[in-house]
């Protein structure tokens, strides 16, 4: 035998006993190792490797890579009797999923993941500790304060492109200001430090701002032979009698010196006419740069400049370029700024919450604010105000995820359930009511046919899109994936149900419907035999309208009541199923060391202050659909588009982004399994919660909503869950089943956007 073959040989059997003792309770009664069963070939989960061979014909242990460095981590393993017994053949096998995280709460989030009915959610709800973040993600949360040499090149794309963006106005402003201070004679010495700073701000990269005393009023620093003698005698007494630090005298010596520059003149006269404009520029700059996300370092530096450097004494304020001599102790760094774009910054949270989500919302109050003062669109079109209100709803949706994950994770399972339950489809919730409302009160049912365009677009989006870009991102990355194929196969299960249920109606309108057309006519008489020709009709459809008295109300509505009702009940079998009965579809197992060394975890969002937030995001999100659907009509009335496409794609689809970005995490990080379900989750809830109540809204008040869809609808949502449910067959997920599944959903736009309206748009 080949040293090599040992080799692997004795790493599989180290292998095989740390997952012994990790799992004492699978291992317990299991035959020997290398006498398994041959037919024992278990399915790798949550997205495990292949079997890696032995070359002493024994099968090494299939463990998958953490999913991050604060993500679950599936184990199980894969047996094989000999080296030639491996083939494509997979029997569903019972795989651990094991939970480790820094802290309990996480944990707990990391669990409800894997539930059914619970949203899927990607980011932190606790505070990581800083010390074991990564160097980039240390970098991104900097104050700037500290000096660092730079090795490389300076003069690079973001360097350039900040000269053209920010730093020729803010040098201009800077000069100008000096010009206005060496007019005023008494602030020359300001006039002085805004010059410097004009040609710091113009390219400050490889150059740093540092605070220190004057010269003439600086310490002498001891020499080497001042402390010498008392050291030597003070040898081995406490550190208490041993002389001052050089930085203590340096404390002492500059405490009067910041006292006196607030009794200058020059300084109100600086407080007065410079320091405001400067303060105006800066915080533009910042806002400007902190809206763009990759530029914050910049939004950093003109924060620090406005808060910190100019309001220090001009004499004390030193600029200087970056050497690789260390920095005296005499001088405190202020600034120092090598790179002005980052593309790490997409990562930057504030407070837990998303660089992006905190940037888009101020979009919400902007749109409140032209929504519902600007009434006769003076200053902002219907367009306009049509685009904020939609673009507002992303922000939303993200900080009830947010809410929903927080309150879950730090609850017991039946409330996380009902908060799941409940707030998990408030946004789309909102937005249909408001609309059946506002069209019930207009007489305008082209509201109605877009509240269910609407409910398609959102089954064609998390059945065919949302997978199928996360498997196509996940497999660029990570050549193939697998999940669990058992908890894919009931969320398919479901879907059928779903599908079956919701679209029940409309196939017993086709069965039994009235067929009622409009605009007939003759195409002509044939003179010869004085008959008339063949009739050609136009929007034929199946009459089942409140007028139609006897087929609506005896069969139809009986039968949408009956759906209603059969739909809720095999939601909360399914949570049974999956939750309780076989829960070991997933077997969620948490770590006994996940909170061993973070036991004080810091939340960012407490239960209180999350239902506060859900409440509140809820109030605003019904503003917003409001307004939607308000302004909606310009669009619709948009010439060569079609209503069902807007349906279809704009209101099923914005609502669901932080979803989809939740996804593409997952998939990015190799758990292509919750990347699934994140879309099947949604589904199962528009058809199963969503839909009946609807329903209940419309039993309780008639808004005249019927559950009739289109043919197009019909035939698009069953032929979206077959492909889907064949993809979902075998286990494995490349990019090449990703973009089957985006094309087929694109092929299914273009179909909505050349259709005819609906009728009564």
């Amino acid at each position: 035998m080949s040293s090599e073959s040992v080799h692997l040989s004795a790493d599989s059997e180290t292998r095989r006993r740390r997952i012994a003792a990790d799992n004492p309770d699978e291992t317990a009664g299991e035959p020997p190792w290398g006498q398994q069963n041959p037919r024992g070939r278990g399915l790798c989960c949550d997205a495990t490797h292949l079997l890696h061979e032995g070359l002493d014909g024994h099968s090494l242990p299939c463990i998958s890579p953490p999913l991050g460095p604060y993500s679950s981590a599936s184990l199980c393993r894969q047996r094989s009797h000999s080296l030639h017994a491996f083939d494509d053949t997979w029997d569903d096998g019972r795989c651990k999923t094991t939970i480790s995280a820094e802290n309990e709460v996480e944990a707990q989030k990391q669990a409800n993941n894997y539930k059914f009915g619970f949203r899927k959610w990607k980011s932190h709800i606790t505070e990581r500790p800083f010390e074991v973040r990564s160097e980039v993600v240390k970098e991104l949360y900097s104050e700037l304060n500290v000096i660092k040499v730079h090795t490389g090149s300076l003069i690079s794309c973001g360097n350039v492109l900040y000269v053209f963006l920010f730093g020729w106005w803010l040098a201009l402003v800077y000069a100008l200001v000096s010009l206005l201070m060496f007019c005023t004679l008494i602030g020359f010495p300001y006039g002085e430090l805004c010059w410097n700073l004009s040609g710091y701000f113009l390219w400050p990269f490889g150059k740093s701002i540092t605070e220190g005393i004057a010269s003439e009023r600086r310490p002498k620093r001891a020499g080497p032979d001042t402390f010498t003698e008392e050291v030597e005698e003070h040898n081995g007494a406490s550190s208490i009698l041993l002389p001052t630090p050089v930085e203590d005298v340096f404390e002492e010596s500059q405490a009067p010196h910041k006292t006196s520059h607030w009794r200058r003149v020059s300084t109100y006269v600086w407080l007065l006419l410079g320091y405001p404009v400067l303060a105006i520029f800066h915080s533009l700059a910042c806002l400007l740069s902190w809206l763009l996300v990759v530029t914050i370092p910049v939004a950093k530096m003109n924060a620090r400049a406005v808060g910190s450097i100019l309001l220090l004494p001009p004499e004390e304020v030193h600029i200087s370029r970056i050497t690789e001599e260390p920095q005296t102790g005499e001088d405190k760094a202020l600034l120092c700024c090598n790179h002005a774009l980052n593309g790490y910054y997409y990562k930057y949270t504030v407070d837990g919450i998303n660089v992006f989500a905190v940037n888009l919302l101020p979009l919400v109050i902007f749109a409140l604010v032209i929504g519902y003062i600007d009434k006769d669109n003076k200053f902002a079109s219907s367009e306009v105000k049509f685009a904020t209100a939609i673009g507002s709803i992303i922000p939303l949706s993200y900080y009830i995820g947010m809410g929903i994950a927080s309150i879950s994770a730090q609850s017991n399972f039946a409330v996380g359930a009902v908060v799941n339950a409940t707030f998990g489809s408030i946004t789309e919730m909102t937005f249909y009511i408001t609309a059946l409302l506002r069209g019930h009160r207009e007489g305008n049912q082209c509201l109605q046919e877009i509240v269910k365009a609407a409910l398609t677009g959102t089954l064609l989006g998390c059945i065919l899109f949302i997978p199928g870009i996360c498997m196509i991102i996940g497999g660029l990355r990570h050549s193939e994936q697998r999940f669990n194929s058992r908890s894919a196969g009931v969320s398919s299960s479901l879907l059928f149900i779903s599908i079956g249920g919701v679209f029940a109606p409309t196939l017993f309108s086709k069965a039994y419907g009235n067929l009622t057309c409009e605009g007939c006519s003759s195409t002509g008489t044939n003179a010869t035999t004085n008959t008339t020709g063949p009739y050609v009709c136009h929007n034929c459809h199946y009459d089942l309208s409140e007028n139609n008295y006897t087929m609506f109300h005896s069969h139809v509505e009986p039968l949408v009541h009956c759906v209603s009702v059969l739909l809720p009940l095999a939601y909360i079998i399914g949570l049974i199923f999956t939750l309780k009965t076989h829960s070991h579809i997933y077997d969620i197992h948490v770590g006994d060391n996940n909170a061993s060394g973070h036991l004080g975890a810091v939340v960012h969002w407490s239960r209180r202050r999350a239902l506060f937030i859900l409440i509140v995001a809820t109030v605003l999100m019904s503003a917003c659909a409001d307004l939607t659907t308000e302004h909606i009509q310009p669009i619709l009335s948009q010439p060569g588009i079609s209503q069902y496409f807007i349906g279809v794609t704009v209101l099923a689809m914005v609502p669901e982004i932080p979803e989809i970005v939740n996804g593409i995490q997952f998939a990015l990080q190799n758990n292509i399994s919750l990347s699934l379900e994140v879309g099947s989750c949604i589904a199962v809830q528009v058809c199963m919660i969503q839909i009946p109540l609807l329903i209940l809204f419309n039993t309780i008040y008639d808004v005249g909503f019927v559950l009739i869809f289109s043919d197009l609808h019909l035939w698009a949502s069953i032929f979206s869950v077959i492909l889907v449910n064949y993809i979902f067959m075998d286990g494995k997920s490349d990019y090449f089943q990703g973009t089957s599944l985006v094309v087929v959903y694109l092929i299914l736009l273009a179909t909505y956007y050349f259709a005819p309206s609906p009728a009564g748009c």
